[in-house]
């Protein structure tokens, strides 16, 4: 690192007040308002503690400072056009082709491409800063109110308050977009403190994927990502929305997530987690209308000291609506894994069918995987059901393969990959689950 990169971050602002102010210096007046209301509650909301059922399994007072983080603001990122760090470049590179792309550095949108085809119909992907600057009505009424409000905890607040820029991506109604829009986000500052957000809009009738990918170096102190993701399926929508985390060690990786699916809308996620030292999302998935659908899928792969912790809930407000998650995940080395989960079914949603499964692989003695799923049921023509499972690698799957002339090596990674491919089954994307699959393979060789 240059010594002007060390002064730069010892005199860049620390989380706090002014940092507030310097955010949304040059933004409207309703959006500083909302930072200022978020920061009010930020400062208010106690730091979550193990004390609380959604955090028993990650202590935030030994993995997180938030005091010693140095706040990105998106002003010192690389500016359009400047070359883009190289891991970023080649792992664009192995991506499928896509209709429109939007890259993200050290909190900043340094590049914005868009099929001009559909911008002729109006699909809009921007700057999620620039287009709030630019007075777009979508974002003053959804941006932080229905879906991640501050109002929803300690971290929700902050990124409200906090966040340089992000992605907002409108489909009008009937418009289908075939190939996936892709955010590459790349963090490169250690000891930094990064907030992003993403707001998708699907008008009715229109059809969409979202493809968002976060990379980093390793990092020699603990390095905050923080990002809330607003989702939007209005009436006969269909939506899908990626995840894949990929972050180096040092990396803490917190996301918000919100889905609000409407009647006869479908959306979508996975969320893959493989990299960085602690990974956790939040995940909300709303069925606002009858005959509103949401398939949640989630991957996740642990080694070394990783720890990864997932919180889904599955809020089924209308009746006649449908959900269905299935969360896998394979853990090695003293590997963590944590998944909490509930089903609420609230009243008069009859007719309500949902299911929940979280399955773990445990690879090593030290790993350990932590399962809790729930139901909370508030009508009575229902059809609900949660299950969960932790095993081992299947001696005689192992004992098969080898048979047949495998190394034991090459056969557990068979196993697992076989294990792990059935979420990726679940939601064919182009591009996706080639990128997902060779990424796990590359980790299996050095486990």
């Amino acid at each position: 690192m240059s010594q002007a990169a060390v002064v730069r971050q010892r005199t860049d602002p620390a989380i706090g007040r002014a940092t507030v102010a310097g955010m949304g210096a040059a933004d409207p007046a309703w959006l500083r308002a909302r930072r200022d209301e978020a920061w009010a509650i930020y400062q208010a909301t106690p730091m979550p503690s193990t004390r609380s059922e959604e955090w028993r399994y990650t202590d935030l007072a030994r993995k997180l400072q938030l005091d010693d983080l140095v706040v990105a603001d998106g002003h010192t990122g690389p500016a359009a056009g400047a070359l883009l760090p190289g891991p970023l470049r080649r792992t664009m590179e192995q991506d499928g082709d896509s209709a429109g792309r939007i890259v993200d550095v050290d909190g900043k949108v340094v590049s914005v491409e868009l099929d001009e085809s559909l911008a002729r119909q109006g699909v809009v992907l921007t700057s999620l800063r620039e287009a709030a600057r630019q007075g777009d009505d979508n974002i003053r009424r959804l941006l932080a109110t229905a879906a991640v409000p501050a109002t929803d905890g300690k971290f929700p607040a902050l990124n409200a308050a906090l966040w340089s820029d992000g992605v907002f991506l409108r489909v009008p109604s009937g418009v289908t977009i075939e190939r996936p829009v892709r955010l590459s986000r790349w963090v490169s500052r250690s000891g930094s403190a990064t907030f992003t957000r993403i707001l998708i809009v699907a008008e009715a009738s229109s059809r969409l994927s979202f493809v968002e990918e976060t990379l980093s170096p390793d990092f020699d102190r603990t390095t905050l990502v923080n990002t809330a993701v607003e989702v939007f399926s209005r009436g006969g929508a269909q939506v899908q929305y990626v995840s894949l985390q990929r972050l180096g060690r040092g990396g803490f990786y917190l996301a918000n997530q919100r889905t609000l699916a409407e009647r006869d809308s479908t959306l979508d996620t996975l969320n893959v987690a493989l990299g960085g030292s602690v990974g956790r999302v939040d995940l909300n998935a709303r069925l606002l209308g009858p005959g509103a659908n949401s398939d949640m899928l989630g991957l996740y792969f642990g080694d070394a000291d990783q720890h990864f912790d997932f919180n889904t809930s599955q809020d089924h407000v209308s009746p006649h609506a449908h959900s269905d998650l299935l969360y896998k995940g394979a853990l090695d080395g003293s590997a963590r894994g944590v998944f909490r989960g509930i089903i609420r079914v609230h009243e008069g949603a009859q007719g309500t069918d949902a299911y929940q499964t979280n399955r773990n692989l445990i690879l090593s003695d030290d790993a350990i995987a932590t399962s809790l799923p729930n139901l909370e049921i508030g009508a009575d023509d229902v059809r609900c059901s949660h299950g969960a499972t932790v095993g081992q690698l299947d001696a005689e799957a192992l004992f098969y393969l080898m048979s047949r002339g495998l190394t034991r090596g090459r056969a557990e990674r068979l196993v697992v990959l076989g294990f792990l491919g059935e979420v990726l089954s679940r939601l064919p994307l182009g591009g996706v689950v080639e990128k997902v699959t060779n990424a796990i393979v590359a980790k299996l060789r050095n486990v």
